[in-house]
């Protein structure tokens, strides 16, 4: 049986799965947070690849429309009705940030849609519905390639989607044995520059910031994202108290814009994810300090762990993170690398730099009994 005969029997041709293979990978050059890891591969009807592309994060052109672009800046102006675009996730169909890829797709001229999975939604939401949007135009639509992997690379993400919640990440910056402050409160600072300023590219990223009274009043952070010449990065996320403890008018929280700081009395992370998806957060970042950090990795709602590790030692001072109530190993939080972008370890000056994500729960195998 040749190649393409074995490809064949799965409804797929070799170019296809090929071309799918090439779009998760790329897909994996993005970042995570309030949009999915996706990624595009446009195929002549040949198999030749004429364009890659794929999604670079919140507000920049999803993979679909990065794929056109970089087929058009190829100067390829021809008909595209015999060509396929294979995507990750199916095309979307409403107009964000950015407009509907089904309407950019449509009028490029090309012929057939493969997607991996389809679009998630909340519950008591509507399907997106851009693979009925592709077929009413008359595309030849299909799914279901790789549907596996395409799933398990953002899984936490369609958890956030499928749960009506943001994107949640946890930040620790942290001595190699999980101190954030010395023993006399003294914090700033452990990490280095080159870290920190990693951090502030992060704050940039999301779009919204959530810390607890305690650590207001013990370091009085900004919360804001700053450029690496130290001015204020050109998006900026909410910045949100979490805790019952008055805050002072000149507290650096505040800011200048009032808009921009909320506090939350509350001790229960899903006040906080409840308040935060009520003003459409898609993607929160949790800077602590210990009990706020520990409340969130407790309540199971984190997407993404980074760790900033400095290479110093402190033998004492307040811990990472308060009790997360488990009481015996076998309870333990199990987390895996997360292989994206720069990858789960990155050294930063003398500091590493530790990206990971809940690990999958073990398939339950029935020659164990229930």
């Amino acid at each position: 049986m040749s190649e393409d005969q074995r490809f064949a029997d799965t409804g797929f041709s070799a170019a296809e799965v090929t071309g799918m293979e090439t779009a998760l990978a790329v897909a994996r050059q993005g970042v995570r947070g309030a949009n999915p890891l996706v990624g595009a591969v446009i195929l002549d009807a040949d198999g030749t690849v004429l364009a890659i592309g794929h999604h670079r994060g919140a507000g920049t052109p999803h993979a679909e429309a990065d794929a056109l672009t970089t087929l058009l800046a190829n100067g390829i102006a021809r008909d595209l009705s015999a060509a396929t675009l294979i995507v990750t996730l199916e095309p979307c169909n409403h107009t964000g940030r950015t407009g509907p890829c089904t309407e950019a797709i449509i009028a490029a001229g090309i012929g057939n849609v493969i997607y991996a999975v389809a679009d998630p939604h909340a519950p008591g939401e509507q399907p997106a519905g851009g693979a009925d949007r592709l077929r009413q135009a008359g595309l030849f639509v299909r799914s279901g390639l790789l549907a596996e992997a395409a799933r398990d690379m953002n899984r936490r993400w369609f958890v956030a989607v499928t749960e009506g919640r943001p994107f949640i990440t946890a930040r620790l910056a942290q001595t190699l044995d999980g101190r954030i402050a010395a023993a006399d409160g003294t914090s700033q600072w452990i990490t280095s520059p080159a870290s920190r300023q990693d951090s502030h590219d992060l704050r940039a990223r999301v779009d919204a910031i959530v810390v607890g009274t305690g650590t207001i009043d013990a370091d009085n952070p900004r919360l804001t994202a700053r450029t690496r010449d130290g001015r204020d990065a050109a998006s900026q996320p909410l910045r949100v108290a979490m805790g019952r403890r008055r805050i002072a008018p000149e507290a650096a929280i505040r800011g200048t814009d009032p808009d921009g700081f909320l506090q939350l009395r509350t001790h229960d992370p899903r006040d906080v994810i409840h308040a935060m998806h009520e003003r459409g957060v898609g993607h929160l970042m949790v800077e602590g300090g210990s009990k706020i950090s520990a409340a969130f990795l407790a309540a199971g709602v984190v997407d993404e762990l980074i760790v900033y590790l400095a290479s110093t030692l402190l033998g004492s001072g307040t811990p990472a993170l308060n009790d997360l109530g488990i009481g015996t190993l076998a309870d333990a939080q199990a987390w895996e690398w997360d292989g994206v972008t720069s990858g789960p370890v990155e050294r930063l000056g003398p500091d590493l730099k530790l990206t990971l994500m809940p690990a999958k729960a073990p398939e339950h195998d029935p020659k164990e009994g229930s």
